[in-house]
């Protein structure tokens, strides 16, 4: 007896006995593990269908899990057996879901019509997502399906949805028919799904969109501009999108901080410290601000943020921009490394100056790992200092900064310094305290 023929056996002795953990696992190896156009496979198709469609209908939802990757490698055999049971409006609820996941994954044209009835008449809002999702797994056979289904006001945002997950130009011409919709949740989709598009007719879409009376599509509008700095000085964007930082609404001005950050120019970076430095601009604005300014890449964006440091009385500030100084790209590593100690230096010298950031442990800590990260080697006697702070966080940043930075060399320097008995107790101390963390 082949292989096949023993497993197709087992396959319905595990079915007699109601053995559903060992039949999925006969019917994998039988499907999943053989050529599907293998002799004996073709030959038991229709009986390797029922067996499958029979532990669809009985397993629990890991089973059916198993069984929808299982079908879908049977062929187009499946495709009518599961619209049956995606039609039957009297079959158990999850079944149906698992039908229609499975329908979508088959791309078959002969799928679309039954998952579009379905959108159209289902009353059941989770079954009509998964509709929608299986559709546009289907793809571009499925655009002039879900371009009919705008038309009607109970199913165009899920066709608005499902065209949105379809990254073929084909869904641009029925997308913008929808952008002046009277439901912000459907011009919102249609604008993040046109946002994908390096197209001529979806610029002017989205500018228009920036005074949209919705904030959500405001906002999509404006992170959409953002990935079109090719277009910054053709369209003027960043005095486009500058107005929008003191938009009403907070996540619209966090957008527009986001979008700014990706325009790279000094002028950009001129209006997110102006914001930064407001006093009217809430916290978690000027923390987004912050964010962007250290991704846009500028010399002046990172100077903006030394001068927010020494300006700022806010502690959360503080710590957000040595932060973010420690995720700069990597033509910055050396200039964010330079403000870090030069920062440090202000805070040795606080005993005097009565610096405000001279006893605020999470700060000193900050600034360790933002040094360690950047990979300077001429931050490690800088960090070697930090080794004499009175706080053990701090000590223990600063040596955790020291082995990220240069390993060896810093160990080198320790050992030698370790035997200086000029040096203060603090210090020698935490030098100690180091070697012995080495």
């Amino acid at each position: 007896m082949s292989n096949i023929n023993q497993l197709l056996v087992q396959a319905q002795t595990a079915y007699d006995a109601a053995d559903w953990s060992s039949l999925i696992q006969y019917l994998q190896q039988l499907i999943l593990g053989t050529d599907s156009e293998h002799p004996e496979i073709v030959k038991n198709r229709e009986y390797l269908l029922k067996l499958t469609l029979s532990m669809l209908e009985m397993g629990d939802f890991q089973q059916r899990w198993e069984m929808t990757k299982v079908l879908t490698h049977l062929g187009n055999i499946a495709i009518l057996p599961l619209i049956e049971i995606l039609e039957d409006e009297d079959a158990e609820e999850e079944l149906r879901w698992y039908a229609a996941r499975a329908l979508g994954e088959f791309q078959h044209p002969e799928a679309i019509a039954p998952l579009v009835e379905l959108l159209k008449t289902d009353e059941d809002e989770e079954l009509k997502a998964i509709a929608a999702t299986a559709l546009a797994q289907i793809g571009s056979v499925a655009i002039t399906s879900l371009t009919e289904l705008l038309a009607d006001e109970d199913t165009r945002l899920l066709a608005v949805r499902s065209l949105s997950c379809i990254p073929q130009t084909e869904t641009i011409t029925p997308l913008l028919s929808v952008v002046q919709d009277s439901q912000a949740t459907i011009r919102t989709a249609a604008i993040e799904a046109l946002s994908s598009f390096h197209d001529e007719r979806v610029p002017p879409v989205l500018l228009n969109a920036l005074n949209d009376i919705a904030a959500t599509v405001r906002r999509a509008a404006i992170l959409g501009l953002g990935f079109r700095p090719d277009l910054r000085e053709a369209l003027d964007l960043v005095t486009r999108l500058q107005p929008k930082l003191y938009d009403f609404n907070i996540d619209v001005c966090c957008a527009a901080a986001v979008s700014l950050s990706r325009m790279g120019c000094d002028d950009a970076a001129k209006h997110l410290f102006d914001l930064l430095i407001s006093p009217q601009t809430p916290k978690t604005l000027q923390l987004e601000t912050i964010r962007a300014l250290s991704w846009l890449g500028t010399l002046s964006s990172l100077e903006y943020l030394q001068t927010a440091f020494n300006q700022s009385t806010s502690e959360t500030l503080w710590q957000e921009i040595v932060t973010v100084l420690g995720r700069v790209q990597k033509s910055q590593t050396t200039q964010a490394a330079e403000i870090l100690l030069q920062i440090l230096r202000c805070l040795r010298r606080a005993s005097l100056t009565q610096h405000p950031a001279t006893e605020i442990v999470s700060v000193k800590s900050a600034i360790a790992l933002s040094l360690g990260q950047l990979g300077k080697i001429q931050a490690i006697a800088p960090l070697i200092s930090l080794l004499a702070d009175s706080n053990a966080s701090v000590r223990l940043h600063a040596i955790a900064a020291l082995k990220n930075l240069d390993r060896e060399a810093a160990y080198q320097q320790l050992q030698q310094l370790a035997k200086n008995t000029a040096l203060t107790p603090d210090l020698r101390q935490g030098i100690a305290i180091a070697l012995a963390e080495w």
